[in-house]
């Protein structure tokens, strides 16, 4: 199987000299406006903010949470007063004025030390974000716009990807310095060396020699093409320096970027992308050194016709499993996703592109197997004569090279697909995972569409749960939520039978509550068949959805149930019921929100 890239017509932008290094990247974590601290870690800290278990008397008794406060802060040593009850429920508990960081930490042990307080944080201040420095920011719409941009700068005060390696298995990296700062060592995985261009087979060097091909190269009729440097684009969407006074600003700036090379002339074989799925999430590969960067986020903008196969699935199933979360590009060939492959796999993250007005892109793919959609820009209208470029402004505009075949001089250049889309997604799962380390893929994954926003314009055929949202989903993810459970793994649905998908609760101290949350994922291709319970550990049934929605695909909802006469703890089960012939799906993650 022959896999390609999924971008589309481009045009130049703004071009610098090869030979201009590259000043260091920002060390700072965030970007704060004119006059905000330098170093607000070692800022004075005035309030806590403290969460109470739902149980605790505390939670529900200002009396009893003054009292509380006032008696930890006599443990530690120091004043703690109760201030106010917050919208969320939880405490503000003021330290008698601003005291040293080390003071709130021995006010705050003596919280945590406490089985009745759920959390305990500082009550941090935020700032106004100033705008990167970067030359191109401004036309960096797609991270920024409120209509058809992804809310990036917003999620930049609590993440920007440090510790975390995105490997971007592609067409290789060709030298640039917006982008330099942030390799890290990767592979060359083409083993035709004619293909390769590069006059070998497989090697540790991963630079990008071109993919350029002559008229008929390719197959019968095939037409003369250039060399995309295709990787680099990508690479620079996630993690451009930023804040260096030139080019673009990376999404997750601070991450690293592992450049995997399965793309050359005429493409890639499925057998040289499966050996860098694996190699890149740290699994082993015959006469390949291993890994000594494994990535925790690998970016696959690529693809092929026909559905997924055992090969990738097996593939993609281990670099989950060893905790990497695997992003793709859904195609754009303007059709439904289940007919492409790594698109229509199970465990990825499958991405769809929007245009600057929050639309579906003209070419994008769609359907049931898209997750979320990102912005993948459109360099001409859907109207104009194909290969045109009309609206270069309306592109995502990323790191490129001038050189025709072989490496010339570097450049930024705006480029239009899915291909684009996708390493939005890669670099806000870069941000996901640096902001918390222990999240699983599958939770990395339903935190990014949990908190997708619907599109504000139109799809046709389904674009998951809408444009992503960075600082929505970094929000969600660096909050203290009440104790959650749930299970991603996924439990196919065929027709007219009855399956089950279980949790197991543990640690919570007695009954659910009155609103208990139930986030169910159903990827399915009719609705009105399925009926779907949750049932208590009692056996106790609890219905969310009886064949309601006709022919809508898919079920993605957060579901309240008034669970408080069950107890909390022991198995609960999401049931799904399919009463109809003709079409199947399955559970895709469900979890319970105490």
């Amino acid at each position: 199987m022959s896999v390609t890239l999924l971008a589309g017509s481009a045009t130049a932008s703004v071009a610098l000299g090869g030979s201009q290094p590259a000043p260091a990247p920002a060390a700072a974590s965030s970007l704060p406006a004119a006059g905000a601290p330098a170093a607000p870690d070692a800022a004075p800290v005035q309030n806590l903010i403290v969460g109470y278990k739902s149980s605790a008397t505390e939670a529900s008794s200002n009396k009893a949470a003054a009292d509380d406060a006032a008696a930890k802060g006599k443990k530690a040593g120091k004043k703690a007063k109760f201030d106010r009850r917050l919208g969320t429920g939880a405490a503000l508990v003021n330290l008698g004025g601003s005291v040293a960081p080390a003071a709130a930490a021995d006010v705050m042990a003596q919280f945590r030390a406490d089985p009745d307080v759920a959390y305990v944080e500082v009550d941090s201040r935020a700032y106004a974000m100033a705008t990167p420095n970067d030359t191109e920011y401004t036309k960096q719409w797609d991270l920024f716009e409120p209509t058809g941009g992804m809310n990036v700068p917003a999620a930049w005060d609590k993440t920007t990807g440090s510790g975390v390696t995105v490997a971007v298995i592609d067409t290789g990296y060709v030298a640039h310095s917006d982008v330099a700062p942030n390799i890290v060592a990767g592979y060359d995985f083409i083993s035709d060396a004619a293909g390769a261009r590069d006059g070998n087979g497989r090697d540790n060097d991963p630079s990008d020699a071109g993919d350029w091909s002559a008229a008929g190269e390719c197959g019968t009729g095939s037409s003369a093409s250039g060399s995309s440097w295709h990787g680099t684009h990508v690479a620079g969407t996630i993690a451009a320096a930023t804040n260096n006074a030139k080019g673009v600003a990376g999404i997750a700036y601070n991450a690293k970027i592992q450049p995997v090379r399965v793309l050359g002339k005429c493409g890639g074989t499925t057998a040289d992308i499966v050996d860098a799925i694996t190699w890149a999430s740290g699994g082993t590969v015959a006469g390949v050194p291993a890994n000594a960067t494994p990535a925790k986020v690998i970016n696959m903008s690529l693809g092929g016709s026909g559905a997924c196969t055992a090969s990738y699935q097996n593939a993609i199933n281990a670099a989950v499993a060893r905790g990497t979360t695997v992003v793709v590009a859904a195609g754009n060939s303007n059709a439904d996703a289940a007919g492409f492959s790594p698109a229509s796999c199970n465990n990825v993250v499958s991405v769809a592109a929007t245009n600057r007005t929050g639309d579906r892109s003209f070419y994008s793919n769609y359907g049931s197997r898209v997750d979320v959609s990102a912005p993948g820009g459109e360099t001409r209208r859907a109207t104009d004569t194909p290969g045109t470029v009309t609206t270069p402004e309306n592109g995502i505009l990323s790191t490129l090279n001038n050189g025709a075949t072989t490496p010339g001089s570097e450049i930024y250049k705006p480029y239009q697909g899915t291909s684009m889309a996708a390493p939005h997604i890669a670099g806000l799962a870069a941000l996901v995972v640096a902001a918390k380390p222990s999240l699983t893929p599958a939770q990395v994954e339903s935190a990014i569409k949990a908190n997708a926003r619907p599109l504000p314009g139109t799809c046709t055929g389904g674009c998951g749960t809408g444009i992503a949202d960075a600082a929505a989903t970094i929000a969600a993810v660096t909050s203290a939520p009440a104790p959650g459970f749930e299970n991603g793994t996924n439990v196919n649905i065929l027709d007219n039978t009855t399956v089950e998908s279980p949790i197991t609760v543990s640690g919570v101290a007695g009954n659910a509550p009155a609103a208990l949350k139930v986030n169910v994922n159903i990827v399915h291709t009719y609705i009105g068949d399925l009926k779907v319970d949750l049932v208590a550990p009692d056996g106790s049934v609890y219905n969310l959805h009886n064949r309601a929605g006709g022919s809508t695909a898919n079920i993605n909802q957060q579901y309240t149930v008034n669970a408080s006469s069950e107890v909390a703890n022991g198995t609960w089960k999401l049931r799904v019921n399919d009463n109809a012939g003709g079409d199947t799906g399955y559970i895709d993650y469900w979890s319970l929100g105490f």
